[in-house]
């Protein structure tokens, strides 16, 4: 594959996943019962051949640094290359915070300029995708674009999960697939092709850009920059159909939703099939099923232990059912302790939370209830 490197974008605390990214960035929600989000984008990188890989974190970013470390999971630990973690350079009046991706590239040009690569492949933190993005760079060098980016039909069950806040863009592309127009954040799209904040672009070329809007104080990428480029023709900028199943994490509805998908085999057929997907590992115990316990149509971590009835769950390391408690259409996160007679349904509950002696939650499908990390009820 063509030299490449990656750029991870992530975002800050979303108040739209409320108590769940209240300590961690988006990037870090731990998901699927031992990832986090970031792994997926990150693993589709390192699948791709990429060895020099920058993540951009901004607040709430020790729970991300913890996970990464050195990159050794994914084989980035590397003397030349490798993971670099590029926090916010904080002062009096920057408490951390970009005011978005330009921003971002701008204050970290000194990676930029010392990377030797020629192609940069930039992606936001809180899409959930696994795939190679050689064909995507094939693309981009067999159309001589100046700019390639990736987009899927857009889904309307799963456009019921975005939020308004943030920022979502649909793009008409004509039969040779360069992109032709390009709706931000429309109330109703004219077009089906959602744009999956995946770029392709030469690094020269993204340094180039990124100058000349700071310059003249431009701070979005997509109204700024890509949409701006459309309009006027100054830059050839393709499109790159993406086929498979993919996720944008931006409310709890949607991070709830996503959880439930997994217990479908197709979706983790489709999801973890064609490429592995890496993680920190954790070392534990095989989960272990007491005599009470009845489990169906859920995903059970190592180290749990399970002497109650789980349904429809999503059930992280180290949980503990206990005896008499019935919990359904949940996601219990790393270490939550249900005490025995709990009933849940529809619940979320961060890491380390505990549910007392005949302690009850119900929740509804549409609006789960969500319990911060290391509560007890």
């Amino acid at each position: 594959m063509k030299d490449t490197m990656g750029i991870i974008y992530t975002t800050k605390d979303d108040h739209t996943l409320r108590e769940l990214t209240s300590q961690r960035a988006v990037a870090a929600l731990p998901v699927a019962g031992r990832y986090r989000i970031v792994d997926f984008v990150l693993s589709s990188l390192v699948n791709s051949g990429v060895r020099n890989v920058g993540v951009i974190t901004q607040k709430n970013y020790h729970s991300l640094m913890d996970h990464l470390g050195a990159g050794k999971e994914w084989d980035l630990h590397t003397r030349n290359n490798g993971l670099f973690i590029l926090p916010p350079f904080l002062t009096r009046d920057n408490g951390g915070e970009y005011t978005g991706v330009l921003d971002a590239l701008r204050s970290n040009f000194d990676y930029l300029r010392r990377s030797r690569q020629e192609l940069v492949i930039l992606t936001g933190g809180y899409t959930i995708l696994n795939t190679s993005f050689e064909a995507m760079i094939q693309a981009h060098e067999d159309s001589g674009a100046d700019i390639t980016l990736m987009y899927a039909k857009a889904n309307p069950k799963r456009m019921d999960f975005f939020s308004e806040k943030n920022v979502h863009a649909f793009l008409q592309l004509d039969a040779n697939d360069q992109v032709t127009d390009m709706e931000i954040n429309p109330n109703a799209a004219s077009y089906d092709n959602l744009y999956l904040d995946v770029m392709v672009i030469k690094r020269t070329l993204l340094i180039h850009l990124v100058d000349m809007a700071y310059a003249h104080g431009l701070k979005d990428i997509n109204k700024d920059l890509l949409q701006a480029y459309v309009k006027n023709g100054g830059l050839k900028i393709n499109g790159f159909f993406f086929q498979g199943y993919y996720r944008r994490i931006e409310t709890i509805k949607g991070y709830f939703h996503f959880n439930m998908d997994l217990l479908n085999q197709d979706v983790r057929h489709e999801l973890f099939s064609a490429y592995p997907v890496y993680t920190k590992t954790r070392d534990d115990v095989p989960a272990l099923y007491r005599g009470n316990a009845l489990v169906k149509n859920s995903l059970v971590a190592d180290g749990c232990v399970i002497d109650g009835t789980v349904e429809n769950c999503v059930l992280f390391r180290g949980v503990r059912i206990g005896r008499g408690a019935v919990v359904r259409n949940s996601v219990l996160m790393q270490d939550s302790v249900i005490e025995d007679y709990v009933e849940l349904d529809n619940v979320i509950l961060d890491k380390a939370v505990t549910i007392r002696t005949h302690g009850r939650l119900i929740g509804q499908k549409q609006y789960p209830i969500v319990i911060g990390k290391n509560v007890t009820l």
